[in-house]
């Protein structure tokens, strides 16, 4: 909603129109839950809005100042826009014309250090950088659902940051993997498996480094901390290669994988039934053989 001048009719909504700053606050927090009286304060310093003044030096805001108000804390909310902008668009509109149309903005991610096989490298470890997303940026980033990221959530799969409640770029990889596992089947209750992997990668990471950082010199928590960076990226070549060696070795599991995705186990009244071969008996074994076997005499 673009702001715009609100006529005041003086015999029937002259109370209504005119609040004062406790009033438009609590219009404001349902949309706004953030917003405070220093922040008004601060946003009519800035000159975006101008509420009249009572002979006592009171604020009294009209129904106009607060739409202008909901307009600038849209701006910052959803496209980050800085003040000057957004005072620059004001402006337009207190001339009658259209203000700029905005551009989608998303956050930019740090990317992730690869190594020369295309994994993480001990640099992606040390990462130390200082994204910070609210639950509703991260939803839009991520493109995942609320529901999704409950479960995230609920499985132990990725947490806000302690006293602040954002989400760093950790939560948003897992959030993005967990998306983009969901188009083959997965759930985050079977993502389980790979937390409780790397749990036990980390307890014995900690293991290792434990006896440097209890080293005397002033050089062994530096020593320490770039020798997780280098365990870590190490870790991982091993985790990434047996799984990859596993799927490559078992054409097999690949198959019964593509037929029986994920998911909770069917009832047996449910399961299919194995239809025996009426043809003849099986060139392997002898006896009546499935349908669906590879010796089954249909098959052949």
């Amino acid at each position: 909603m673009v702001p715009g001048p609100v006529p005041v009719d003086a015999a029937s909504g002259g109370a209504r129109a005119r609040m004062n700053i406790g009033q438009v606050l609590d219009l404001l927090r349902p949309d706004f839950p953030q917003v405070t009286i220093p922040k008004i304060r601060f946003l009519e310093d800035k000159g975006l809005i101008k509420p009249e003044r009572t002979p006592a030096g009171y604020r009294k805001f009209s129904d106009a100042d607060v739409d202008r108000l909901r307009y600038v804390l849209r701006m910052q909310r959803d496209h980050y826009l800085p003040l000057k902008v957004i005072g620059e668009h004001l402006d337009a509109i207190d001339r009658g014309l259209e203000p700029p149309p905005i551009e989608p903005v998303v956050p930019t991610v740090p990317s992730v250090a690869l190594a020369a096989d295309g994994l993480p490298s001990p640099a992606s470890f040390a990462r130390r950088d200082d994204l910070r997303l609210s639950r509703r940026e991260l939803l839009k980033v991520a493109e995942i659902t609320e529901a999704l990221l409950d479960q995230l959530e609920q499985f132990g799969l990725l947490t806000p940051r302690p006293g602040t409640g954002h989400y760093d770029t950790d939560a948003l990889v897992i959030a993005r993997t967990a998306r983009e596992l969901a188009d083959f089947g997965f759930e985050p209750r079977h993502l389980r498996a790979f937390k409780t992997a790397a749990d036990r990668e980390v307890g014995l990471v900690q293991q290792v480094v434990a006896p440097m950082e209890r080293g005397r010199d002033a050089g062994a928590k530096g020593r320490a901390a770039e020798a997780v960076t280098e365990i870590a990226a190490l870790a991982v070549r091993p985790h990434a290669t047996l799984v990859n060696a596993g799927l490559r070795g078992s054409g097999a599991g690949r198959a019964r994988a593509r037929r029986d995705p994920p998911g909770p186990a069917r009832p047996h009244y449910l399961r299919r039934k194995v239809i025996v071969c009426a043809k003849s008996m099986s060139w392997v074994s002898g006896s009546r053989c499935p349908r669906t076997s590879r010796s089954c005499c249909c098959a052949r």
